[in-house]
């Protein structure tokens, strides 16, 4: 392994560069920081004065007013970190939203749509487009596909020395997206020598193992050579994990409220479907149960709820095939699929997505004319990513799906089992009608079977995705006169993504009316059915080959499904670029009594453009893709806009140990006009023990291309959690689709896209905080913080949209008899948000036992989460801690939290990850008070997990070998209800906020030369 190769390789000769990484410390900031991204020859101002993230004052990071967390190397190892993915997910200060890649890995709908291969940062729930994420002080670019956040994977981790999180919002510095807060990732500088770095994460139950190998590479000292030229590399390869490999992703757990609502399953259920009129097709005449009543145990009409086999009276159960459980008719309030069967489709979707990404970061610096400082950076990513969910569902329809299985030759004794146990089912003494409702099934034999099935054969759905970027930078800054410098620079960057169709995707055969479209392939091995050529999908079901009622397939049935398989087609593709130019200058402009003024002011000019391809296999004339999410009405030709802005940060140092800070940014957005953001914040040490802080700022957002531009697309809802809410009160469904009844379950169709009027959203934010050393090597912090956004930009959940209804009534789409026909949940500037919570910190060090001893805590409080819809409108409850399918969960209380020991050959370390449990999801039956489950649980449990490290240095200089475990006590994601009806998503468990791998071994060498 590599490892070996490295642990056997002497380092040849001593490392040159200097040792003065950002070092862990029991400081505010939880770090001493020795750069920045702002102030590359590293040359200090009095003191530990720098260029920090929030600032363009140099000024000392630890005694400052700004709430900035450093996270260093040393935490990252602690951690068993691998990816800046992972790092998001463990600050305290992200939210808990869908921005992970196991988030997005199943199907999803509206805002999650295009964000294959993204991994976002939150930074206080406010959302992705809402954090803004620097390198090195500059912007990157949107994701190619999302267009709206930065995939922080693009990020080359091997080259970062250090993270800065900043707590607080910078629009006033930094201008849009900074309303969360802002995360600087900031590299190594003035490296020399070699080093090569291996990681092994090694889950102990198998599955989703991940890797990484890197180096570093450096040659010349800026100091006494006057240039340094570096460059760093890594590759790292997540592997697959799906739910099948880990017992806790269980939809059939009804006892505890679970069940899964498909019934499409791999042994087909039959349903009373009524007929295609197309000429030739198998359905003209309708199909078996066209029609007909055939009355359950429990007095409903099994022919419009689906039958299988399985679960009638005598049959093998629904569990007898993999991932089979029977209907839970009375949590879905569906009592006419009491003889039907469900198949959990969340242990088909993958819970952590194979990714495979190259980083390359290189770096030259020249020191000319003294301490004028040039330098140019480069760096790019090439990722492959892979998400996979469920087997296509085929659902038999009167339209463009008409499939049934026939009555032929090859087919008859599978036709006649089905046949014979749908008929024995009903033939009883208990059914009231048995005479009539037999003779009319007997009167049907002979018509085709329709169904609904699960594809097994068909394999599960792939979009396979690449995502390259690059960016370039180019930076001059140095000395001016006394006590100023300037700095100024231009930049480069660009994000490229495209999507193909992977497995489980094939060609429908059909136009939109049901006749066989000419375009689509031929079914390899069929010729006519019913005088036409089989086509595609629905060629391969009418001819019978393929036995949806059956889990083994025939050769020949298999190559006729492999002949209309779409793999390979293009799904779409995006294109985001950044070009960047901006200057500043910064120092001191005259004493008064508590030291200097300094004043830093700048300008900033910025072009993004964003573009979307659609595909040629969703052109009008191209024949259907079954189930590609086809985003061809989102295309977009390049639209760019221009953002010119001008900004300025006064320092006044009032009197000792009191300061002042003064910030304005004035931004130009092509489309929005003009937008000014200031910022006050304040610092106050009394005494060295103690300091106060607090800060006043505005912020905005602009919307994001596709918010504005994208057309409309429809969707059809197949859910069974929605009622109309004009009709139906509170619009939780007590009835059946298609029963009458005013709370009956509603199927309309979603509209979905961009809204061309939208307005940015605006902030104001407020914080306050008080820092507290009382002795050497201790810190303690606690930050309270408060952001109201106003004229947000909001994607509605359906039941956002369903609980008000009277703020929204032109949102439901109705036809001349007053039927929901479309819900429209398109974009929106919607009300106000109102968000506080409080964050502390704790560092202590001292030395025991012959090394250091060191423990330390970040905390997160959410004190206050509460929306309104509308300006007019109240607030609704608060919304901590309680669970949707796609936003941010509002978790309460988290923290982690660590104690560690070192000496000068080896250090150990121990550190809990507690996150606070929430409101669990509920499936219709238990939402509408209807039934209730003994063990279902309102409150999901806390997820609390430990891990521990430990690193040795002894064998030899240069050389760094740790070991680690992450969740030692092999915790499992605590039991949720995320399961969702309409998009057949989610399962037993929430990856917003655990780590489905269970327990792994980690081990990280380095060596330097």
């Amino acid at each position: 392994m590599a490892f070996a190769a490295m642990a056997s390789a002497m380092p040849a000769w001593a490392q040159t560069a200097s040792q003065d990484t950002t070092q862990e410390a029991a400081t505010p900031t939880g770090a001493v920081p020795t750069t920045s991204s702002d102030d590359t020859d590293g040359k200090q101002g009095k003191g530990n004065e720098i260029v920090v993230t929030g600032s363009r004052i140099k000024q000392d990071p630890n005694n400052s007013a700004l709430p900035l967390q450093i996270i260093t190397q040393q935490e990252i190892t602690r951690n068993g970190i691998s990816s800046p993915e992972q790092l998001m997910m463990f600050l305290t200060a992200s939210g808990t939203g869908a921005d992970n890649l196991a988030s997005n890995a199943d199907v999803v709908t509206g805002a999650q749509r295009g964000t294959n291969g993204l991994s976002a940062a939150n930074l206080r729930g406010q959302g992705a487009g809402a954090t803004l994420v620097l390198l090195n002080g500059r912007r990157v670019a949107a994701h190619g596909l999302s267009g709206s956040a930065v995939d922080v994977n693009q990020i080359p981790f091997a080259a970062i020395e250090r993270v800065e999180v900043l707590k607080d919002g910078a629009s006033a510095i930094y201008g849009t997206d900074a309303v969360g807060g802002v995360i600087n990732f900031i590299t190594k500088r003035d490296f020399q020598g070699l080093s090569l770095n291996g990681f092994n994460d090694i889950t102990e139950q198998g599955g989703g193992n991940i890797y990484r190998l890197g180096g570093v590479v450096g040659y010349g000292d800026l100091d006494e050579d006057g240039f340094n030229v570096m460059g760093a590399v890594a590759y790292s390869w997540n592997k697959i994990l799906r739910g099948s490999d880990r017992s806790f992703v269980n939809g059939d757990q009804p006892n505890r409220g679970l069940s899964v609502d498909t019934r499409g399953t791999p042994i087909a259920t039959a349903f009373n479907i009524g007929a295609n009129t197309q000429p030739g097709s198998i359905t003209a005449g309708g199909t078996l149960l066209t029609g007909l009543t055939l009355t359950l145990p429990n007095g409903a009409n099994g022919a419009s709820g689906g039958i299988n086999i399985l679960d009638l009276p005598g049959g093998a159960g629904c569990d007898s095939i993999d991932g089979g459980m029977a209907y839970d008719e009375q949590l879905w309030n569906t009592p006419s699929a009491q003889y039907a069967c469900s198949w959990d489709t969340g242990r088909a979707a993958v819970i952590q997505q194979p990714i495979q990404t190259l980083t390359y970061y290189t770096k030259a610096t020249w020191r000319i004319a003294g301490d004028h400082i040039v330098s140019f950076e480069a760096t790019g990513s090439d990722a492959d990513s892979a998400k996979s969910f469920s087997n296509a569902q085929l659902t038999a329809n009167t339209t463009n799906l008409p499939i049934a299985y026939p009555l032929n030759a090859a087919t008859t004794a599978q036709y006649n089992t089905v046949f014979n146990a749908i008929r024995a089912a009903f033939d009883v003494p208990t059914n009231p009608n048995r005479t009539a409702q037999i003779a009319a099934l007997n009167a049907r034999y002979g018509q085709p079977i329709s169904y609904r099935w699960r594809c097994i054969p068909c394999g599960p759905r792939e979009y396979r995705t690449n995502t390259q970027t690059f960016r370039a930078a180019l930076g001059f800054e140095g000395p001016l006169w006394a006590g100023w410098d300037y700095r100024a620079g231009a930049s480069y960057a660009r994000s490229e993504s495209s999507s193909v169709l992977g497995s489980g995707y094939y060609y429908r055969g059909t136009l939109a009316n049901g006749a066989y479209d000419p375009n689509a392939p031929a079914v390899a091995g069929v010729g006519l059915i019913n005088g036409q050529q089989a086509r595609g999908l629905v060629g391969v079901m009418n001819s019978g080959l393929i036995n949806p009622f059956s889990l083994t397939q025939t050769d020949a049935g298999l190559a006729a499904l492999q002949s209309v398989s779409a793999e390979g087609a293009t799904l779409y593709g995006g294109r985001y670029e950044v070009k960047q130019a901006d200057a500043s200058i910064s120092g001191p402009l005259f004493g008064i009594w508590g030291g200097d003024v300094q004043l830093a002011a700048g300008v900033d000019y910025r072009r993004e453009t964003y573009e979307f391809n659609g595909s040629a296999a969703a052109a009008a004339s191209a024949p259907v893709i079954f189930l590609a999410a086809f985003d061809n009405v989102n295309a977009l030709t390049p639209k760019h806009r221009d953002v010119k802005a001008a900004y300025a940060e006064l320092l006044v140092p009032l009197f000792k140990g009191f300061e002042l800070t003064l910030a304005g940014r004035i931004d130009d957005y092509t489309g929005f006009g003009t937008t000014k953001n200031p910022k006050v914040s304040v610092k106050y040490r009394p005494i060295n023990e103690i300091m106060f802080r607090g800060s006043y700022n505005t912020s905005f957002r602009v919307p994001t291309f596709n918010q504005i531009y994208n057309g409309i697309t429809e969707s059809p809802y197949a859910g069974s959690d929605i009622a109309d809410p004009v009709k139906c009160p509170g619009g939780v469904p007590t009835s059946n689709f298609g029963s009458g009844l005013p709370c009956a379950q509603i199927r309309p169709n979603i509209w979905t896209g961009g809204t061309s009027n939208l307005r940015p959203e605006t902030a104001k934010q407020f914080s306050a905080g008080v820092v507290f050393q009382p002795i050497p090597g201790m810190s303690l912090s606690a930050d309270w913080w408060s952001i109201a956004v106003d004229n947000t930009i909001q994607l509605l959940t359906l039941r956002q949209l369903i609980d008000n209804a009277s703020l929204f009534p032109d949102r439901f789409i109705r036809d001349a008899s007053g039927t929901v026909q479309v819900i429209d949940q398109r974009w929106i500037n919607a009300g106000s948000r109102r968000t506080q919570g409080i964050e502390f910190s704790y560092r202590d060090s001292f030395e025991a036992f012959g090394g250091r001893f060191s423990s330390g805590l970040d905390g997160s409080l959410l004190l206050k989460k509460r929306e309104k819809l509308t300006p007019s409108s109240a607030y609704g409850p608060s919304l901590i801690g309680v669970f949707s399918y796609a936003g941010d969960l509002g978790i309460k209380w988290k923290h982690n939290a660590f104690v560690s020991w070192s000496n000068k050959d080896w250090s150990f370390s121990f550190s809990q990850i507690f996150r606070k449990g929430f409101k669990n999801g509920a499936l219709p039956g238990i939402a509408a008070g209807t039934i209730w489950r003994t063990d279902y649980n309102k409150f999901t449990d806390d997820y609390i997990v430990y891990n521990a490290s430990i690193s040795f240095i002894g064998l030899a200089p240069g050389y760094k070998l740790t070991a680690g475990v992450r969740n030692v006590f092999n915790t499992a994601p605590p039991f949720t209800i995320t399961y969702d009806g309409n998009s057949g998503a989610g399962s037993s468990w929430d990856p917003r906020v655990a780590d489905p791998r269970g327990r792994s071994f980690t081990i990280a060498a380095e060596v330097k030369f």
